[in-house]
């Protein structure tokens, strides 16, 4: 259980009962740190958090909650001990890290992320030669059945088509895996999830969404658990001046990709641009938005 009352009655007494080290439970992971790093940009809202601008709130073990993502706040916390960012190779959470910061309103770090934004395509940077990309797209058709409810007891059998579409992609050159990562995300109940990756080993990606028909009531798409799949230009930015950051905001909302077509070609786009040639097209070489398995080479 969280405790909801701060241990004092006024904020300055709040940021007195603090002291190192501080542990935190950041969206349920535990990292353990210094006032000091926690305070270093004070304009920030960690820095509110911890000054006792803001009252905290405890969890039943008496670390300093905070209710946001914790996976990618060792990143955060890192920046703010060291003023460098480092990621692991292959990181495909940019996008989820962006809005980290943007909450937390730490303008050094979103200068850094803007930077590493605006470094360019994958190409610009250092990339293997010889880097072949392979790409199998399907579309399997499938009948759904279910009750579409009229009145409180009255219950209607409804029957429509879906589409599950399929994307198996494999790449040697997996930082081109990561950029797809940033560029296609699913959309959930729970909002925008980013695809990963296969291990280091493979160099896999695995891509299976299913559109909404008309006929299905979005319930019943929800029920069946079913996701689509959008992109978004996440490399184009506008920075807009707020009152205590720049905050990053993506130029376009994300397009929903609704068949293996419109896949190729967002896949295409992606792929010329960082260098990639078409090298073969199956079934028909003529047709290539409507193919199922797509090579590409660098």
């Amino acid at each position: 259980m969280l405790n909801l009352n701060s241990p004092d009655s006024n904020t300055n007494s709040n940021s007195n009962s603090l002291s190192d080290p501080v542990s935190l439970n950041v969206g349920g992971e535990i990292y353990t740190t210094t006032l000091d790093t926690l305070t270093r940009y004070q304009d920030s809202m960690l820095g509110a958090m911890f000054t006792g601008q803001i009252s905290t709130l405890r969890d039943k073990r008496g670390n300093v909650f905070i209710d946001r993502d914790g996976k990618v706040f060792r990143y955060i916390l890192n920046f703010l001990r060291s003023s460098s960012l480092d990621l692991p190779e292959g990181f495909s959470e940019m996008r989820l890290l962006r809005r980290e910061a943007d909450f937390f309103q730490i303008r050094p770090l979103l200068d850094e992320i803007r930077r590493r934004v605006e470094a360019g395509p994958l190409s610009l940077r250092d990339a293997p030669r010889g880097a072949m990309l392979l790409v199998d797209v399907d579309c399997q058709v499938r009948v759904l059945h279910f009750n579409l409810r009229r009145a409180p007891e009255n219950y209607e059998l409804r029957t429509c088509s879906v589409r599950i579409l399929t994307a198996e992609i494999f790449c040697t050159w997996r930082a081109f895996l990561v950029l797809l990562c940033e560029r296609f995300s699913y959309r959930t109940t729970q909002g925008p999830t980013s695809p990963l990756p296969s291990d280091q080993r493979h160099n896999r990606l695995k891509l299976e969404w299913v559109p909404r028909p008309d006929e299905l009531p979005q319930d019943q798409y929800e029920k069946q658990q079913y996701r689509g799949l959008v992109v978004s230009d996440s490399w184009a930015t506008e920075i807009h001046s707020g009152d205590l950051c720049d905050v990053i905001i993506p130029r376009c909302s994300p397009c929903e990709v609704k068949d293996t077509r419109g896949f190729v070609e967002e896949l295409l786009t992606v792929s010329l641009a960082e260098g990639f040639r078409v090298d073969s097209v199956t079934p028909d070489p003529m047709d290539i938005l409507n193919c199922r398995t797509l090579q590409l080479v660098r």
